[in-house]
């Protein structure tokens, strides 16, 4: 069993003294609630991520840290530009899987009598669940230029507002994406994929702001978010097959070149290719473009929901202040300046389940949030409901800008649907006052809020750490699971 050492207040460490092969220390972020829950293989994935060549300060797990392919989901690790490695295990299947926030004029009062049909109505609309299709048609050209240009594609294709954009991290692109990078058959998988929320995890939910919910009410009204009862939605999917595939091709190409790269891996999941070799430019740039389509996927659902309201309560988007708060990417890698050790550096953060946290200032905050911090989107469990924190400099200055994506799994999806049936689990939520949709009644079971962390607890440590503040708490009231 790997020895953690307590360092300081919620900062446990394996040091980088543990094994020889070690190059930072794996430095685990949590609190004393949640650390004795945490797998022992989620440790011992920390500690081989830790080393990988080029990698600067620590290899981290967030609060909301649990098992994943090679990296844990909840892992954050920043490699130099130059010297350093990408690796898709890093980034994850799910290639920019994130969050959007929207929020609304409506109360809580003003929607229950029209509940029931709204759910139905986005039910019907926005497709969801495995090999869903999606609500665009777009040819092999069409799709290229959505590849390269994100939500940008939305806008000038009439799917987006100037605010969607601005209120998207990076403005819904990414730098680098290059289609050349991209299979035929990653291409052909994504191309009828778009506005799908997909299977899994992913989810559409009409949550209400709790009566003790806002917890910073000056940030909160900077963000939209008023009073308690109003209305917001959230939305959690990602670039479906697509990235996908992406990920899958690219694993098999690292995996045959190994002996070319003469690298330190300790697990083939984490299968890596230097930044600068060829391969992993390209695998850089087929991620970029998947990247983007996740962006414009969240897009294209978020103009099909503003269809959905328009006919359910008979007035326009603008009318209900059917706004993007913010949309935020939790599997992706970015290039960033830190300062590292007094020198200014150029690295690649890899954050699988793992958020940006920008704190005011940042020139990438957009400008009407920029004094306050970047909005943080966390998802909990359809029962819990989501939280929105804000971005903080301690995150920047000690972590590479990053914080906590979710509550976090403690139970495998084997193991919930044994807990509890999908009816059983859709029929107790309704008491609860939670609507569920789902066209996957086992796939709904794993999803019980049992199999997850306590969004709470999860907050709590977040916010003792500084690695961003909660603002407000929302409640569930309706859900479409994929």
């Amino acid at each position: 069993m790997t020895k953690l050492e307590k360092i300081s207040e919620n900062i446990w460490e394996v040091p980088a003294s543990a094994r020889l092969e070690m190059n930072v220390p794996a430095r685990i972020l949590s609190s004393e609630k949640l650390i004795g829950g945490i797998d022992e293989k989620v440790i011992g994935q920390i500690t081989n991520v830790a080393c990988l060549p080029g990698i600067y300060k620590y290899a981290i797990c967030m609060p909301d840290a649990h098992l994943g392919y090679g990296f844990p989901i909840g892992g954050v690790a920043a490699f130099d530009a130059e010297d350093g490695v990408i690796s898709p295990g890093g980034i994850g299947f799910d290639i920019n899987c994130g969050m959007r926030l929207i929020r609304t004029n409506l109360t809580i009062q003003e929607i229950k009598p029209k509940l029931s049909q709204l759910i139905d109505e986005l039910f019907k609309t926005i497709p969801s669940g495995v090999g869903s299709k999606g609500l665009v048609r777009l040819n092999r050209k069409e799709y290229s230029q959505l590849m390269l240009n994100g939500s940008k594609w939305c806008l000038e294709n009439g799917r987006a507002t100037e605010l969607d954009i601005e209120n998207t991290e990076t403005e819904g692109w990414v730098e680098g994406a290059d289609v050349q990078a991209v299979s035929e058959k990653a291409a052909n998988r994504g191309l009828n994929q778009m506005g799908t929320l997909g299977s899994g995890n992913h989810y559409l939910e009409i949550e209400v702001v709790r009566k003790d919910g806002i917890i910073d009410k000056n940030t909160a009204r900077g963000f939209g978010i008023s009073e308690a009862g109003q209305v917001v939605i959230a939305v959690h999917c990602g670039s479906r097959g697509f990235g996908h595939q992406i990920a899958t091709d690219y694993l098999k190409i690292f995996t045959a070149k190994r002996n070319n790269y003469k690298l330190n891996i300790k697990d083939r999941e984490l299968a890596a290719a230097p930044i600068k070799s060829p391969e992993g430019r390209a695998y850089y740039s087929a991620m970029a473009c998947a990247a983007n389509s996740a962006f414009a996927n969240r897009q294209i659902i978020t103009h099909y929901i503003r269809k959905v309201f328009e006919n359910v309560f008979g007035l326009s988007a603008s009318q209900l202040e059917l706004e993007t708060v913010y949309d935020v990417a939790h599997n992706i890698a970015r290039f960033e300046n830190y300062n590292i050790d007094g020198q200014s550096r150029k690295v690649l953060v890899h954050r699988k389940g793992a958020t940006r946290s920008f704190g005011p200032g940042n020139s990438e905050i957009p400008e009407a949030y920029r004094a306050l911090g970047q909005p943080v989107i966390v998802g909990g469990s359809m029962e819990s409901g989501s939280a929105l924190f804000v971005g903080t400099e301690k995150a920047e200055n000690e972590y590479f800008g990053s914080t906590v994506h979710g509550s976090g799994r403690v139970m495998s999806r084997s193991k919930a649907k044994k807990k509890i049936r999908g009816d059983e689990l859709q029929r107790d939520m309704l008491k609860r006052g939670i609507t569920v949709k789902t066209g996957y009644l086992r796939g709904l079971a794993e999803e019980a809020g049992f199999a997850y962390k306590n969004i709470d607890e999860v907050s709590n440590a977040v916010n003792r750490l500084g690695l961003s503040k909660i603002v407000a708490r929302f409640y569930p009231v309706a859900n479409i699971k994929g």
